[in-house]
């Protein structure tokens, strides 16, 4: 009996669902860190537990489902968030610094992952260890990808709606190299993938922020609540979805 794939495939509600869920991710951290005061070390020990609950859930489980594989999307992104914070303020670093090592902590992920399997596909995934790769790779970009958001905003001075349609833009250039050239998809993929983070990031600074910072003070809480009942509803069509397709798959 074959084992049955872990992960979502990469379609354009995958994607949809990705930059909603670093949206949330952004709100949620800094309504961990900041609106609550709890520090980002604290935000991050708060987070790095839930994430590693519901990743062991997705490890353990038999085959992809939605909620689960998304909730780890979520867990991530918002431990991501933390992280990043915490090297880029609490530790000093600073937001170039703070980039650079994620992106090395990202490249060093993916070089042992093409070692050892030779590929890196990210769909579809049967194998455990394959799948913890995968999970390393997404923390690393989904880091990345906050701690670049905010080198945009702070070091360079765009306003996050200059910053949110910049990164918008890089994604809208992936998505045509990916349909009018032969460049790889898979490192499309990940180009894609860790520009989606600051996109959410910027975006959720946008709505979160105060208006003398340029943003539309809405709140973290109110932001967040908005991102999970988005989420909500698209795990629910990702859920129907794949129970349609579930017959096909066990074929």
């Amino acid at each position: 009996m074959r084992t049955a794939n872990k992960v979502a495939a990469v379609t354009l509600l995958f994607w949809l669902m990705k930059i909603v869920a670093t949206t949330l991710g952004e709100t949620l951290g800094d309504f961990i860190s900041m609106t609550l005061n709890l520090g980002y070390v604290v935000g991050i020990l708060v987070t790095l537990l839930f994430f590693i609950i519901i990743v062991t859930v997705q490890l353990r489980s038999k085959r992809y489902i939605p909620a689960i594989y998304w909730m780890v999307i979520i867990g991530n992104t918002t431990l991501g968030t933390e992280i990043s914070d915490c090297l880029d303020r609490t530790l000093k670093a600073g937001y170039l610094t703070g980039s650079l090592i994620l992106f090395s902590g990202l490249l060093l992920s993916l070089f042992l992952w093409y070692k050892k399997y030779g590929n890196l596909e990210v769909y579809p995934i049967f194998e455990r260890n394959k799948e913890l790769y995968y999970w390393t790779a997404i923390l690393f970009s989904n880091s990345l990808g906050t701690a670049f958001g905010d080198f945009l905003s702070d070091n360079l001075g765009l306003s996050y709606m200059t910053g949110a349609l910049i990164t918008g833009l890089i994604i809208l250039i992936v998505v045509v190299l990916h349909y009018a050239t032969k460049i790889n998809h898979v490192l499309l993929f990940w180009i894609a993938f860790v520009f989606t983070r600051p996109f959410g990031a910027t975006f959720g600074d946008l709505l979160t922020k105060p208006l003398a910072k340029g943003g539309l003070d809405r709140g973290t809480l109110n932001a967040s609540l908005i991102s999970l009942a988005l989420m909500v509803l698209m795990i629910i069509v990702s859920q129907r979805k794949n129970n349609r397709e579930l017959p096909f798959q066990n074929e």
